[in-house]
C-alpha cells in the first residue's frame, strides 16, 4: 500500500461530530470534536438542530487541517459516518420544516404500536431488517402524517441528517444503502425502497433521496464549503455508511465469530455476516456495509447516557471533588464502584431510562433498582448501574448467538472502553475475552477504510488488520463470573415481570406530569 497522503473520517454522532485526520496507514494525526445539545422540548422528544450539525462538520474538518499543518492537496480521501434513524422534513424549496428527529425520539410510539397491530410487523422486519419501533423513520413519518398533517402535506423530502449535510456540501440528495436500511423503508433483497413499507408510511419514492452504494464517490464539493473547510473542492469524497457498521469495520470485527461491542451515548452489539440474516423473533437489525458484507446486531438506547444520568443526579459531591482535584468525574465514580464486589451484593438495576430498543423493542420500558436494603450505599448504586447496562448487552449477545452462532471474541470500543472496570465487567458477564483496539475512533477509521477501498487505494476491507493495534486485553475473572451467573437469572426473571407493567407505568407518568 502506498503510504503517502492523508485521509479524513467524519462521524456525525448523537452528541457530537468528530473529524479525524489519519495517515494512509491508519495512524491518527489530528482530531477535533464539536458537541451540541439533544433538545427535549417534551419528555418523549429528542431533536437536534441540523444547521448546528452541518456547522460542526465544517468546523471539525477545518480544525484538523489547520492544526495538523498538512498540505490540503495531500488529502486523498474524505469519508463519512453518521448516526442512524434520524428524520428531517423539507419543503419544496429545501427549507427545514422540522428539526432532526433522532433515534431517541419516542413520540411515534403510539403509531409504531398501531403498525404492529394492523400489519404483519414481523414481515416488515423480514423485508427491511429494521424492527418496527419508534426509532425508525417509518414510524416517525406515520406520526407526522397523523398528528401533524399540515407539516406532512408541505413536505417534499424526508431525509436523514447525513443527507441534509450532503445536500449542503454537494447540492444533491443521495442516501447510502446503510443509512437507508435503518429507515425501515428499504427492501434488503432488492436494495430498493420497499413498496409495502412506503404504502404504510403514505409516501412515494420521490419523497426520498436517490439510493447509492456505500462506496459511491460524490461529485466535487461546492466551492464555498470547500473553502470553509480549508480543503480543495476536488478532494475525493466517498459517501460512507452508518456509524454502527463502520464501527465494526474500524475495530476489525469483520470475520465470523468476532463481535464488536460499542457503548457511547447508546450502545450496540454487532457481527459481520456475508449475507442478510434475520432473527426469527425480530430482535435484531440487519444492515449492509457493502453488497457482500452485512452487519447483524442489536442497538440499545441505554449506554453512557445512563452514567451521565447517574453523574448529574446522584453525584454532586463527587463532581465537586473531581473539580478540586482536576480529575474526571466518571473516573471517580467508577473508582467508587470498585469498592463493591461483583453483583453489587444483590442490588439489581434495569437500565431502561430511555425506553429500549434491542432486545425489548419497547419505548415504554423504564429503569428500576430492585433489592435495595439498608446495607446498600452509593457505591452499590453506582456499581449496579454499570452492571445493569452490561446485563442488557448480555441479553442482546444471547439473541445474536441464537441467530448466527457462537461469538468467539469481543472487540470493545466507544467511550466505555476507556474504563478498566467496565471492560472487565463486560468480560466477566459475557464470559469472553475482551480486547480494545488501539484507536478509539472506530467509526471514523471505518469511514476512511471504506473510502480507500471505494477509490481503489486498497484491495479489500481486510486491510484494517494492518491498521489497528491493541491496548487492553481482559479475561473473565472466575470469582466475578460466579457472582454474575447467580445474578443474571434473577435479572431476567424480574424483567419478565416488569415488562408486563411498563405500559401502565408509562401511562401513569404521562398523567402525573401533564
Amino acid at each position: 500500500m502506498n503510504n503517502s497522503g492523508y485521509t479524513i473520517g467524519v462521524d456525525m454522532g448523537t452528541t457530537s461530530t468528530k473529524a479525524v485526520l489519519f495517515t494512509q496507514t491508519g495512524e491518527v494525526v489530528a482530531k477535533h470534536a464539536v458537541t451540541y445539545p439533544l433538545c427535549r422540548p417534551t419528555p418523549t422528544a429528542a431533536e437536534q438542530n441540523p444547521q448546528e450539525i452541518f456547522a460542526a462538520v465544517i468546523t471539525t474538518v477545518k480544525s484538523i487541517v489547520n492544526h495538523s499543518g498538512i498540505d490540503p492537496e495531500q488529502i486523498i480521501c474524505l469519508g463519512f459516518s453518521s448516526a442512524m434513524h434520524s428524520l428531517i422534513a423539507l419543503d419544496s424549496e429545501d427549507n427545514l420544516l422540522s428539526q432532526s428527529i433522532t433515534w431517541a425520539d419516542n413520540r411515534s410510539e403510539k403509531w409504531a404500536a398501531k403498525i404492529r397491530e394492523e400489519y404483519d410487523a414481523l414481515a416488515i422486519y423480514q423485508r427491511t431488517g429494521t424492527p418496527v419501533h419508534s426509532m425508525s423513520p417509518l414510524s416517525k413519518i406515520v406520526w407526522l402524517r397523523e398528528e401533524k398533517p399540515e407539516l406532512f402535506a408541505q413536505t417534499a423530502k424526508f431525509i436523514s441528517i447525513k443527507e441534509y449535510v450532503f445536500h449542503r456540501l454537494f447540492g444533491i440528495y443521495v442516501v447510502d444503502h446503510s443509512i437507508a436500511a435503518a429507515t425501515g423503508l428499504l427492501n434488503l433483497a432488492s436494495l430498493d425502497w420497499d413498496q409495502k413499507a412506503l404504502a404504510i408510511a403514505g409516501i412515494t419514492p420521490d419523497k426520498l433521496s436517490q439510493l447509492v452504494p456505500t462506496t459511491h464517490i460524490l461529485p466535487q464539493l461546492q466551492t464555498r464549503c470547500a473553502l470553509s473547510m480549508g480543503i480543495p473542492a476536488k478532494t475525493p469524497t466517498v459517501i460512507g455508511a452508518s456509524d454502527g457498521v463502520l464501527s465494526n469495520l474500524g475495530v476489525g470485527a469483520i470475520e465470523p465469530g468476532i463481535v464488536a461491542v460499542t457503548v457511547g451515548t447508546s450502545g450496540a452489539i454487532r457481527a459481520m455476516v456475508d449475507k442478510p440474516i434475520l432473527d426469527p423473533q425480530g430482535r435484531l437489525f440487519c444492515y449492509p456495509l457493502t453488497e457482500k458484507q452485512w452487519v447483524l446486531g442489536g442497538a440499545v438506547n441505554n449506554g453512557g447516557i445512563i452514567l451521565r444520568w447517574l453523574r448529574d443526579h446522584l453525584a454532586d459531591s463527587e463532581i465537586a471533588t473531581a473539580r478540586l482535584l482536576k480529575e474526571d468525574a466518571y473516573t471517580m465514580l467508577t473508582a467508587i464502584a470498585q469498592t463493591v464486589p461483583a453483583g453489587a451484593e444483590g442490588l439489581i438495576f434495569h437500565p431502561y431510562l430511555a425506553g429500549e430498543r434491542a432486545p425489548l423493542w419497547d419505548a415504554n420500558a423504564r429503569g428500576s433498582f430492585f433489592g435495595l436494603s439498608l446495607q446498600h450505599g452509593k457505591a452499590h448504586l453506582i456499581r449496579a448501574v454499570l452492571e445493569g447496562v452490561v446485563y442488557n448487552l448480555y441479553l442482546v449477545l444471547t439473541a445474536l448467538e441464537e441467530t448466527m452462532g457462537e461469538a468467539k471474541s469481543i472487540r470493545a470500543t466507544g467511550g466505555f472502553s476507556r474504563s478498566e472496570l467496565w471492560r472487565q465487567m463486560l468480560s466477566d458477564v459475557l464470559q469472553r475475552e475482551v480486547t480494545v483496539p488501539e484507536s478509539y475512533e472506530s467509526s471514523c477509521l471505518g469511514a476512511v477504510i471504506l473510502g480507500l477501498y471505494a477509490l481503489g487505494k486498497v484491495p479489500s476491507l481486510a486491510v484494517v488488520k494492518e491498521m489497528i493495534g491493541e491496548t487492553n486485553r481482559h479475561q473473565p475473572i472466575a470469582e466475578n463470573v460466579a457472582n454474575y451467573q447467580k445474578v443474571i437469572p434473577v435479572y431476567c426473571g424480574l424483567l419478565e415481570v416488569f415488562q408486563e407493567q411498563y405500559g401502565a407505568i408509562s401511562q401513569l407518568q404521562a398523567k402525573l406530569s401533564s
